[in-house]
């Protein structure tokens, strides 16, 4: 399809009365197809309210599939409405959903700690922890913490943040004022509540929606933090003991609706094998000793289940496979000139 830039954002801008926000990304990846020479209508960009695509797509007829990304709350209503109006299709529509995710780092007495540092950092700040896989929680043995925690306040003290133009920043702004209200509000809890300290951290929005690098330390493993899918620079730590090792694995397992990825840090193989058991349905994406970001296609199909999605591993064939239709062909050379099997000859 036909795109225009100015009235592009002029039409998006009229409509949902918002900030052009990630649609102006989409919107330059269009342009590229069709700078590629790719025909009109092969993919269309259509920037518009979720409430027009439930109206004009999810109720047509001739809907075959819907490939989503978004959140579980929408993809749950989308799921619902296709139910609705199951009798009105030509076919059973095919569903795929990539939603949210409350990724997670378990570390054990035997994991490398500047390796765990990095990848804490990496994991929960960078895009200012704005994608589904950015790391939210991390449970940490008592007998590292007092070590790590030296070694990762000292090296978030060094993130720079500001204009995303100046490479030498490590993360920029949240993506809009909605965004940063929510945001600051958990973390000014967190700073009144008696079940966490916040350890560093804060955020400024004089000029843009900041929010610095903050950690959380929890004093309870539900603490909302602990818990809730916020999608924001801020990590929240749980400090558990020798005694609550069992207890946190089966927590960390368990205690989310989200499976979509998740890391755990030791270097002792049997732990590894326990931990790789024990979690195994607690991220649709599991790394060992590696943060719980930044799967390519080619390297790591991405996608999670439970809360998080139906789990079809975008990047792979598994999730090619669920747009296609196959049809079976047959052609019989010497066909059969008689109804009668050999079995029913008479004795």
């Amino acid at each position: 399809m036909s795109v225009n830039e100015e009235s592009f954002k002029s039409s998006f801008t009229v409509h949902s009365n918002q900030s052009i926000k990630s649609a102006i990304s989409s919107y330059y990846i269009m342009k590229a197809f069709q700078e590629a020479g790719v025909p009109d209508g092969v993919i269309n960009f259509i920037p518009c309210r979720g409430s027009d695509v439930s109206k004009h797509v999810l109720s047509d007829p001739r809907l075959a599939g819907f490939h989503f990304t978004g959140s579980t709350e929408v993809f749950k209503s989308t799921w619902k409405l296709i139910g609705e109006n199951i009798d009105k299709y030509r076919s059973y529509p095919r569903l795929v959903g990539e939603t949210g995710g409350k990724d997670y780092i378990f570390a054990t007495e035997s994991a490398n700690i500047d390796a765990l540092v990095t990848a804490m950092i990496r994991g929960a700040y960078e895009y200012s922890g704005q994608k589904c896989s950015a790391l939210s929680r991390c449970y940490v043995p008592a007998k590292i913490w007092p070590q790590l925690k030296e070694k990762l306040l000292k090296e978030i003290s060094t993130i720079k943040v500001g204009d995303v133009t100046d490479f030498t920043n490590f993360l920029g702004a949240v993506i809009d004022k909605n965004a940063f209200d929510e945001i600051t509000g958990y973390i000014d809890a967190a700073k009144k509540s008696p079940d966490a300290d916040v350890l560093c951290g804060g955020y400024d929005g004089s000029v843009g929606w900041f929010i610095y690098p903050t950690l959380i330390q929890a004093k309870t493993p539900n603490y909302i933090t602990m818990i809730k899918e916020l999608f924001a620079p801020v990590l929240t730590v749980y400090v558990y003991g020798e005694d609550e090792y069992d207890a946190m694995v089966d927590h960390c397992a368990n205690s989310s609706i989200y499976a979509l990825t998740g890391s755990i840090f030791c270097e002792d193989r049997k732990e590894i094998a326990d931990l790789e058991d024990r979690l195994r349905h607690s991220a649709g994406n599991f790394n060992i000793n590696d943060k719980p970001t930044g799967a390519l296609t080619g390297q790591q199909p991405f996608g999670g289940a439970r809360g998080s999605g139906t789990n079809d591993k975008a990047g792979s064939i598994f999730n090619m496979i669920r747009w296609m239709s196959p049809q079976t062909i047959r052609e019989n050379l010497c066909p059969p000139e008689n109804y009668r099997y050999p079995y029913m000859g008479e004795k």
